[in-house]
């Protein structure tokens, strides 16, 4: 994988590098020249692990945000002394927070999980036809799909809705299993983009996904293993 580091302590960042032994990895020292990069030179990372507190320069929060700017779907992990900023993490999607000092194998299970994450994300795409053109869409870029007298809307995390003809049922048995969930009669959850699961409905990416009584113990089982592998 290709990491990006960006930590104004030199002795916490080379211990990173150290732990990362095996991939491609740049350190930033500051947010300045991390920018630059990103958005000036469109240098592009699988990982972004990013301290919190960078010194006189704007906090990793601050950094998250721009990052998100210019790359939506960056994997970012936050590093922290304090654990003050959950809340902010959560909001800007963060696929972890480790405190420091950062042990090896934490680090570990942290690479193995996104790891696993990519693979999916560039394995799997949904094939589709909408006005007699083909299409297709990574998992990864799918929230939801309903569907409506034979029409299958998809719901994408760019905002865009994709309109093609198709019968729900047959599209759940092409996708459904450990990314995709049925919840209801006329919806499929990619339950990775589900950020809360609550009452009968989830949410994801401030969408409001019906859950019927029929699936919802399956639904409410797979939300919660998804948390627990963001936990490891």
């Amino acid at each position: 994988m290709r990491i990006a580091v960006c930590d104004d302590c030199q002795e916490d960042a080379l211990s990173l590098k150290k732990f990362l032994g095996g991939h491609e990895v740049k350190v930033y020292s500051g947010a300045e020249e991390f920018l630059i990069d990103i958005a000036n030179k469109n240098m592009r990372y699988d990982l972004y692990l990013l301290d919190i507190y960078l010194g006189k320069s704007i906090d990793g929060i601050e950094l998250a945000k721009e990052l998100r700017k210019e790359q939506e779907e960056a994997v970012i992990c936050f590093v922290s002394t304090s654990d003050d900023f959950y809340r902010e993490a959560y909001d800007l999607y963060a696929v972890q927070y480790l405190l420091k000092p950062v042990k090896e194998e934490t680090l570990r299970r942290l690479l193995d999980k996104v790891s696993k994450n990519l693979l999916r994300n560039r394995e799997q795409k949904l094939s589709f036809q909408s006005r007699g053109q083909a299409g297709s869409i990574p998992y990864s870029k799918i929230l939801y799909i309903s569907s409506r007298e034979h029409t299958l809307n998809i719901y994408c995390t760019d905002g865009t809705v994709k309109e093609c003809q198709g019968r729900l049922n047959e599209l759940a048995m092409q996708v459904c299993g450990s990314v995709f969930m049925r919840c209801h009669q006329s919806f499929l959850v990619n339950m990775y983009h589900v950020d809360n699961l609550k009452g009968a409905e989830l949410i994801a990416a401030g969408h409001y996904i019906p859950v019927s009584r029929r699936y919802y113990a399956d639904v409410k089982k797979r939300y919660q293993e998804i948390l627990f592998e963001e936990v490891d």
